[in-house]
């Protein structure tokens, strides 16, 4: 990993920057890193594998970074212009977000999707049932362009092939001397905390009984390394019985009230 860590473009609930010494120091080499789960993407932007697969349930997500590969420069242009202060108020952001939800326009979709997350509430990426984005509006004093680091991202992504795809998909491409990150909306600390809702279908315990099944069967059966990132609870605990588990404790910073941002534990489970 290199000295100077490489921030993601997007603001986004549950990202891996804080954490990426610690995933760095346990990923193992490889030539090519699969991430079934890229969110955000910073393991990916702080990372130096050959080649990469990056794919997401998400297809909001997944044809936004594809354009970014493409169309850098344009996209750049484009959504620059609408990060103005007319843009940023509250009757806006809703005749915007509701735009973003009845539009078949990919590029447009693409620069409203990073619109809606600078100016949308804590990094949430969250949709209802009917598949609407539906974070609220943030408030936020003037929300920050990340030009370098759109322009960073689209170098990378040079290296990387964007999938949409269930995540079984990806633990399928996965050949011998491949390495797989694999960071899911993580199992609920308790039943009142299951935010899993980043697509519009949630992410359930036999899902993540599914992944942990995988994970060892890939590393026992393909030679192919996976570490996983997960709450460090009883359940996860069990389902990953046959790694190696790291003990983590992470300041979570979703919750809305600031002294309620304590440090929960996490974990990552390497299986090799």
């Amino acid at each position: 990993m290199k000295k100077n860590k490489n921030r993601a473009f997007l603001k986004w609930a549950g990202g891996k920057y804080g954490l990426i010494e610690e995933i760095c120091q346990r990923l193992p080499e490889g030539n090519k890193l699969i991430e079934p789960f890229v969110g955000a993407g910073s393991v990916f932007l702080n990372t130096e594998y050959p080649q990469y697969v990056l794919n997401d349930i998400n297809p909001d997500l997944i044809n936004l970074y594809s354009i970014v590969k493409t169309q850098a420069d344009y996209f750049i242009q484009e959504s620059e212009k609408l990060f103005s202060p007319s843009n940023n108020q509250e009757k806006r952001f809703y005749e915007l977000r509701k735009e973003f939800n009845q539009s078949d326009d990919l590029f447009f979709k693409s620069i409203l999707f990073l619109y809606l997350n600078r100016h949308g509430y804590n990094g949430l990426c969250r949709y209802n049932l009917s598949g609407g984005f539906n974070v609220p509006f943030g408030r936020y004093k003037a929300p920050y362009f990340p030009k370098k680091e759109l322009l960073y991202f689209a170098e990378k992504s040079q290296k990387a092939t964007f999938t949409c795809e269930p995540f079984q998909h990806s633990f399928a491409r996965a050949r011998a001397g491949n390495v797989i990150y694999s960071d899911p909306p993580y199992a609920p600390i308790s039943l009142t905390a299951n935010f899993t809702q980043y697509s519009k279908n949630g992410f359930s315990l036999d899902e993540q009984l599914m992944l942990a099944k995988l994970a060892n069967h890939n590393a026992t059966k393909k030679s192919v390394s996976v570490l996983i990132s997960n709450h460090d609870t009883p359940f996860t605990r069990d389902i990953y019985s046959q790694a190696d588990i790291t003990s983590l404790m992470v300041k979570r910073t979703i919750s809305q009230k600031g002294d309620k941002r304590v440090k929960v534990g996490e974990l990552l489970a390497l299986y090799t």
